[in-house]
């Protein structure tokens, strides 16, 4: 008996895998491009671009103190991505201010460069990760060398932009009571920049931060210790053994619960650590825990990449629940009731688009 290979594309839209094929063509130049503008932020191109005329790369090579044959290939490759503007009359490049406003650091918090950081890094842990794939387990924190300078980098531009004057106006009479002065924990601080940035700006008040990466907490130490604070404590904790009760007055997690191992244990010992009239104030991505719902998200495949590369996998290297980046609104609000707290309102800031801000108190 003889078989035939079904000829496939008798019933493939020819156009639209032209089309799609394209699609995926533009992936490949975009994530070359990412590549390309880490590289850029880290080596201060952008920032040297865009504070020049137009110049030719032997000029930029020499404003940036690099070497011109790497700056020329360099340009090359933004060139064609359409990020610099070149003349080939006089061989000048030039950053246009428009594109500048979200590629260099005096964009603050709207610098895009500054994310583009994570495809490199994320990169190092593909071998270990499809290891996972094929036979469960998860890349431990240690895997990502990388990871506490970026994240520090990346939570600075946005705690320097907006935490005083958007974030804490979000809980009412809260920087009058900071002012007053009040015991305040941040869960999973990272490097402590939240906390040195509030420490400095309320005196009165006292600040501890928790994180179990003994490198996260020695760069707040040392942070707090050059701005000369006296009302800050950093320590290494796992806040899933949290044990304190009724002891704080304002508790906050900055994008730091859908990485825990036990998110719904950290939960409830933050309500179990709030005082009866005390806050906690959860910041995590903005988005839908239903995938349908986050499909026109402007950066969700970005953020589902992060997911499934660091957040899913650390929390599932630790035998973790694994919620995941993009937990979502619906999945924040049912574990932050099953932890005992009331009411949830959910706020956003201008100068963070990329989070929501849960405000809860205890039950």
């Amino acid at each position: 008996m003889t078989t035939t290979t079904p000829d496939v594309t008798a019933t493939v839209d020819v156009e639209a895998a032209e089309r799609f094929g394209e699609r995926i063509a533009r992936s490949l130049n975009d994530a070359s491009l990412a590549l390309m503008l880490s590289v850029g932020h880290q080596a201060g191109l952008l920032d040297t671009l865009a504070e020049l005329p137009p110049s030719t790369a032997a000029a930029i090579a020499g404003a940036s103190g690099l070497q011109e044959r790497y700056v020329r290939e360099w340009l090359a490759a933004m060139t064609t991505a359409g990020v610099v503007i070149y003349d080939p009359a006089d061989g000048g490049y030039e950053l246009p201010a428009e594109h500048a406003a979200c590629l260099t650091r005096a964009a603050g918090p709207g610098n895009l460069a500054r994310l583009a950081q994570f495809i490199p890094l994320m990169a190092t842990v593909e071998k270990p990760l499809l290891d996972c794939f094929r036979n469960g387990g998860g890349v431990p924190y240690s895997e990502y060398g990388d990871f506490h300078r970026i994240m520090a980098e990346e939570s600075a531009a946005g705690h320097d932009a907006g935490l005083l004057d958007e974030v804490l106006p979000l809980v009412p009479g809260l920087t009058e009571r900071l002012t007053a002065g009040i015991d305040v924990l941040d869960v999973g601080c990272g490097s402590g920049h939240a906390i040195n940035v509030l420490a400095a700006a309320f005196p009165a008040s006292r600040f501890v931060g928790y994180d179990f990466s003994e490198e996260s907490i020695a760069i707040g130490r040392r942070e707090a210790a050059a701005l000369g604070l006296a009302n800050t404590t950093f320590e290494v904790v796992d806040v899933a053994q949290l044990a304190e009760e009724n002891q704080f007055d304002l508790i906050t997690a900055f994008d730091a619960i859908h990485d825990q191992a036990a998110p719904r244990t950290v939960l409830t010992n933050i309500a179990r650590a709030l005082r009866p009239d005390g806050v906690f104030l959860m910041v995590d991505i903005a988005a839908s825990s239903n995938l349908e719902d986050n499909i026109e998200h402007p950066m969700a495949t970005f953020l589902y990449m992060i997911s499934t590369m660091h957040c899913t996998t650390v929390s599932l290297s630790l035998d973790g629940e694994g919620l995941g980046t993009m937990w979502g609104e619906q999945i924040a609000r049912e574990l932050l009731g099953e932890a005992g707290f009331g009411p949830v309102e959910v706020k956003t800031v201008d100068s963070d688009p990329l989070n929501s801000y849960f405000v809860v108190q205890p039950g």
